[in-house]
């Protein structure tokens, strides 16, 4: 059992700083979050007043001021601090620093160690090919030299070519990226040198590491998820499935994610698809066994046209679709699995209590990112009041929002325009994707721009792509 002496710093905002407030209470935990004056009507700030009072409350002048977070951290006495995702929470070097000062801080997340480890997407894919486990063709280091990527860049176009691909692709990506942050694609090896210079100083301003990385373009392809979570041993490592994150914007941001990642039991493949599940799952459980993973952790994979799984990344943080694999996941039987809250019992040393065998997975799960956007026009973001939100309550829905429901709400520029989480779960695809659909139909979702034209979100979107999930 867990010490419920702890207090948890939740530096971050939204949906998931109010997701960790609620899974503290879960827990028996104290918490204290902070905010910044462009959050100041945010619902997770609201949530910290209504729970714990002001005392429970700090502002900040930026989520991104780690001694301001700190400072908030030792002043509410903390005991350990949560940091969502984004921000700080693949950030080896505040992860070190947290548990590594005089006043040391529970970090809720993996150890700074495995962070910098998985973190870079090169060292991750020398691991994996050093495992026998398959990864995108392409280079195993970071390249700093340009003749040297550009050379890998003509060995990839070259491949292609034998494969019968007509029109060639490469990626140049940021090693240290993520998020589908600092990635650019070439069809041209004439437009290698200006995208890689690109790339390279796009890499050392945001990531401060010019390491690039040069691959091979899957077209076509399913983005398929493995749930890992462990405890702080090391060896008590368990799945909790998979998940398909295929449906995305044009600058490859996840909008739908389902749990699990393909129904052969309804949808026929071109290939096995049980086995590449299997297969995946296999894959990322021995990997993470290779290096001790000791929380919660997503390992993310291609899986091509014909059926071929290759590792993409790891992110070693809590991600936003953790919800829609706890969705389906039973624990003893038990429905309401919870992975944020077994990801914080489980960094303040709790054993897993659990074995592979008492997890089952039972019905299809959904899970739409609903975004004041505009798809129609490259997603771009749109800025305005939300005036009404309000989801029609049903018991197969789990409805996240930061939003406040009996207030206008000004969305802040200084952040995504994220306006929910909605998680659907159904007995199986074509019931789940019936409720998904009757839930965006009914919600209601009304604003305007200081010009007073009307919200626009990406709903509709949402709606259209519901009818082929997992169709590949």
């Amino acid at each position: 059992m867990i010490d419920t002496k702890h207090k948890v710093l939740v530096a971050n905002r939204g949906e998931i700083a109010m997701r960790i407030v609620q899974a503290c209470r879960k827990l028996g935990l104290d918490f204290v979050c902070i905010y910044t004056k462009e959050d100041a009507a945010s619902g997770h700030a609201a949530l910290a007043r209504q729970l714990g009072g002001d005392s429970h409350l700090f502002r900040v002048s930026s989520y991104h001021d780690a001694n301001e977070i700190l400072a908030v951290a030792d002043h509410a006495k903390a005991t350990a601090i949560h940091p969502g995702y984004g921000f700080f929470a693949e950030d080896f070097r505040f992860a070190r620093r947290v548990t590594e000062r005089t006043h040391p801080l529970v970090f809720i997340g993996p150890s700074w160690r495995i962070i910098r480890s998985l973190g870079d997407k090169i060292n991750t894919k020398r691991l994996a090919r050093s495992l026998s486990i398959p990864t995108v063709p392409g280079s195993d280091r970071p390249v700093y030299d340009e003749m040297e990527a550009e050379e890998i860049a003509e060995t990839l176009f070259a491949f292609q070519a034998e494969q019968g691909v007509e029109n060639s692709v490469v990626l140049v990506k940021a090693s240290a990226g993520g998020g589908g942050m600092g990635i650019e694609e070439i069809h041209d090896i004439d437009q290698f040198k200006t995208v890689y210079r690109r790339v390279r100083n796009y890499a050392k301003r945001q990531f401060h590491d010019e390491g690039v990385l040069i691959e091979q373009r899957i077209f076509d392809f399913n983005h398929l998820e493995v749930q890992i979570v462990a405890d702080r041993t090391g060896k008590g490592i368990m799945h909790f499935g998979t998940r398909n994150c295929s449906v995305q914007s044009t600058g490859r941001q996840k909008r739908i994610e389902v749990a699990p990642g393909f129904r052969p039991e309804e949808i026929h493949y071109a290939f096995n698809a049980k086995k590449v599940m299997d297969d995946i799952v296999t894959f990322s459980l021995a990997m993470a066994r290779e290096v001790g993973y000791d929380n919660v952790g997503t390992w993310e994979w291609i899986v091509s046209p014909t059926g071929q799984p290759f590792l993409m990344e790891v992110n070693t943080r809590i991600q936003v679709e953790n919800g829609v694999s706890a969705a389906i996941a039973r624990i003893h039987g038990r429905d309401g699995a919870d992975v944020i809250a077994e990801q914080i019992r489980l960094a303040l040393g709790d054993s897993l209590g659990y074995d592979q065998q008492d997890i089952t997975f039972e019905g299809v799960g959904i899970e739409y990112r609903i975004i004041a956007e505009d798809p129609a026009n490259r997603f771009t973001p749109w800025v305005g009041r939300i005036d009404r939100f309000t989801p029609k309550a049903q018991p197969w829905l789990k409805f996240h929002s930061h939003i406040p429901g009996d207030a206008a709400y000004m969305i802040p520029t200084e952040y995504d325009p994220n306006l929910a989480l909605a998680i659907v779960w159904g007995r199986d695809l074509a019931e789940a994707k019936a409720r998904g659909v009757s839930f965006l139909d009914d919600m209601i979702l009304a604003g305007e721009d200081q010009a007073g034209a009307p919200l626009r979100s990406n709903v509709s979107f949402l709606r259209d792509k519901t009818a082929a999930l997992l169709h590949f």
